[in-house]
């Protein structure tokens, strides 16, 4: 491990939704505008990349709790499951009120 290395920081979103360094590199990505979060391999995130968008609005968290706590919810391409239940979740909350 070259010297650099040992001392790389990633910025990460934080549970409060404000940008913090970290040492360890986000699992998830993010995008800010859209308030949702999935996998780095999203075939949707990676074709807007390509395309030259996204980038600019791009965020990443350390774990899918994090996401959550900030605020955004997950992305229906690439968690789809995680999608459907927090999109019933939302729905029977919306319908209750």
């Amino acid at each position: 491990m070259t010297p650099v290395a040992a001392h790389r920081t990633y910025t990460l979103l934080g549970p409060d939704g404000r940008l913090c360094r970290s040492g360890t590199p986000g699992t998830l990505g993010g995008h800010r505008r859209g308030r949702l979060y999935g996998r780095l391999d999203c075939p949707s995130a990676l074709r807007a990349i390509a395309r030259g968008h996204y980038t600019e609005h791009r965020v990443f968290f350390a774990d899918e709790a994090t996401a959550i706590a900030a605020g955004y919810r997950p992305c229906a391409v690439c968690l789809s499951d995680e999608y459907a239940r927090w999109k019933t979740t939302r729905e029977s909350s919306s319908a209750s009120s």
